[in-house]
């Protein structure tokens, strides 16, 4: 399939710009379900299995532990979709979100409630499903981030 080299610019831009709101606006609703009592609840398995977030729950309660989570949350995506008129805040809540992707992701490894056993062979629960989709908003944070620092660099 051949395409115009304008044609391909045009689709990677349309693509990136996609990418930099889905993951911002992601970000920001998710941030703000944190703050409705079954959000807190949704993520009590992943929060509790998790040594370092099970510890942050203890001394700060599971509610107020979520509502931290929520405004970084919001936070993350607000930064994220600041690129236009600050993209090196832009970066930062992309390098941010990484970091925040890459802790998520370890509830694949502290949370027994993301595997189930069939037949011998270990798969993905419906929470691993779930869990799983943050590798994808990993690789779409560090684009996110490349792209606000190449911004952030142009004179």
């Amino acid at each position: 399939m051949r395409m115009r080299p304008a044609a391909a610019r045009d689709l990677q831009t349309a693509g990136a710009s996609a990418l930099r709101f889905g993951l911002a606006l992601n970000l920001v609703v998710i941030g703000r379900l944190k703050f409705e009592d079954y959000e807190v609840e949704n993520i009590r398995p992943l929060i509790t299995s998790s040594p370092p977030f099970s510890r942050l729950a203890d001394m700060l309660g599971e509610q107020r532990l979520a509502r931290l989570i929520g405004v970084s949350e919001i936070a993350i995506g607000s930064l994220i979709a600041a690129k236009s008129f600050a993209p090196r805040a832009s970066a930062l809540g992309s390098l941010a979100a990484a970091g925040m992707f890459t802790s998520t992701l370890s509830f694949l490894i502290t949370t027994p409630e993301a595997w189930q056993e069939r037949q011998g062979e270990p798969k993905l629960s419906l929470a691993g499903q779930f869990l799983l989709k943050d590798l994808v908003l990993l690789g779409a944070s560090l684009f996110t981030a490349a792209e606000s620092l190449r911004a952030a660099s142009r004179p």
